[in-house]
């Protein structure tokens, strides 16, 4: 963290590449910043920059992406969130939803790591660490994701072993690293372990089976839970713990 606060200050003074600043501003990962780049996205006092490479000089060149200024935060943020029901996973919403940053009330701009659905629970974690959330994110990453899913009736031993196999849904094959009834549930509660992130994969495994869920909690990300957070309640995490989450994403300490 000492390390990227010093970073983070010495980007305002020098010289710095224009991918490596944007990911500093928590936009994307470098790579995902070269393709804006390219893309004509991006542009450097009012011209569209698509050369890699190019360095700027943050306290005198002004950068905007799709025509929204850029700006270098002193210091990164890292939330986790235990995120309540009836609470959707933007930064705003045009029907005034209720949204994550209705909660999590900050002057930086801070961004979700992946989305959880209106109606699930669970960890949830923010930052404005663009290389951060993009190693987290990619599928490389191998990152785990545990699940408590409560459904309408009993599994079925037939339809646990399809699960355990792999349920082929639209977007691809859909199997979890683990897959458990919770004891003394009547067999109507599960543990999932997912190490991917498609969207409503939980949701859409089990109602592929013609299961429906009563409710979905995420338990753990990264091996992070919401011990000590009350629901719709956040924290800030310790050092340790983004030490941790940048050695998962394969990312400098």
């Amino acid at each position: 963290m000492a390390n990227l606060e010093r970073e983070d200050s010495r980007v305002h003074q020098e010289a710095v590449r224009l991918n490596k600043y944007l990911a500093l501003a928590g936009v994307g990962s470098r790579r995902k910043n070269d393709e804006l780049i390219l893309s004509g996205a991006v542009k450097v006092n009012g011209k569209v920059v698509q050369e890699l490479g190019v360095k700027i000089k943050p306290l005198k060149d002004r950068v905007t992406v799709n025509g929204s200024p850029v700006e270098v935060h002193q210091k990164s943020y890292y939330i986790l969130f235990n995120k309540p029901k009836d609470c959707i996973t933007t930064l705003s919403d045009e029907r005034g939803r209720t949204t994550v940053m209705d909660y999590v009330r900050m002057k930086e701009r801070i961004y979700p790591i992946g989305r959880l659905d209106r109606n699930t629970v669970g960890v949830l974690l923010l930052t404005n660490d663009g290389d951060l959330a993009n190693g987290l994110m990619h599928p490389k990453g191998e990152i785990e994701r545990i699940y408590r899913v409560r459904l309408e009736r009993g599994m079925l031993d037939d339809d646990l072993k399809k699960i355990k196999k792999g349920i082929r849904l639209e977007d691809g094959l859909a199997k979890p690293h683990q897959v458990a009834v919770i004891p003394g549930t009547r067999r109507t509660e599960l543990i999932v372990s997912l190490m991917e992130g498609k969207n409503r994969e939980v949701r859409r495994i089990f109602e592929a089976l013609h299961y429906d869920v009563k409710s979905l909690e995420r338990v753990a990300f990264a091996g992070l839970t919401t011990e000590g957070v009350p629901r719709g309640k956040w924290r800030f995490l310790s050092r340790p713990e983004i030490t941790y989450l940048k050695e998962q994403a394969g990312l400098p300490t």
